[in-house]
């Protein structure tokens, strides 16, 4: 596991060393001293865990494979990813980002419980596997949970296409932490993938 100082943030990366993979989780200064675990599953796939104000709280990191992959790539990055939160304590809270390479779409439909109503377009054959993962795990999908102008909803934007296919997951019994979410713009035109900010009041 790989991990340097940046601009008063601490990196750790996990991928290859051509760089073809690669997952990251950027922390503040002022938390590096909570965090008590750093682990690399994959490429796609890491988690980091801290201890905030007497709770424990697992953050992972990690994206799908792309669209073009076979099924066996595809189910066993759904199995890792659920090895991983069947690993977590009852007790920890956890939270889930990555690139999922799936639309959830605007419509709930037979999700009511993990989509909150506020979408981009149309549903696509991609968003499936995650919409059963949440459903499986009782999560649910910070994204969709607020609404907001288009700029701050998509988070995939190039010349050619522009969607939501990056999301941030919560247990549903933490969905009161959350206070807001939104996408932020950018103006690097090379930089397709936008960033993502949960804004969470830790109780």
């Amino acid at each position: 596991m790989r991990g340097r100082d940046i601009n008063g943030f601490k990196l750790w990366y996990s991928g290859g060393v051509v760089g073809n993979n690669g997952v990251g989780i950027l922390v503040g200064m002022d938390l590096i001293e909570m965090v008590v675990d750093v682990r690399r599953v994959n490429d796609i796939l890491m988690t980091i865990k801290l201890v905030v104000g007497g709770f424990t709280i697992n953050v992972i990191s990690t994206y799908t494979p792309q669209v073009g992959l076979g099924k066996e790539v595809k189910k066993h990055f759904w199995d890792d990813l659920d090895e991983v939160v069947r690993g977590i304590p009852h007790a920890g809270k956890f939270f889930i980002g990555g690139d999922f390479n799936g639309n959830i779409g605007v419509i709930a439909r037979g999700y009511d419980e993990v989509h909150g109503g506020f979408g981009f377009e149309d549903r696509n054959e991609g968003s499936t596997s995650l919409l059963d993962f949440d459903k499986a795990f009782d999560l649910v999908l910070a994204n969709s949970y607020f609404q907001k102008w288009e700029q701050h909803l998509v988070t995939f934007w190039s010349k050619v296409a522009r969607t939501r296919i990056d999301y941030l997951l919560l247990m549903r019994g933490y969905r009161g932490l959350c206070t807001d979410f939104k996408v932020i713009p950018s103006e690097c035109q090379s930089m397709q993938h936008r960033p993502l900010i949960m804004d969470l009041e830790v109780k």
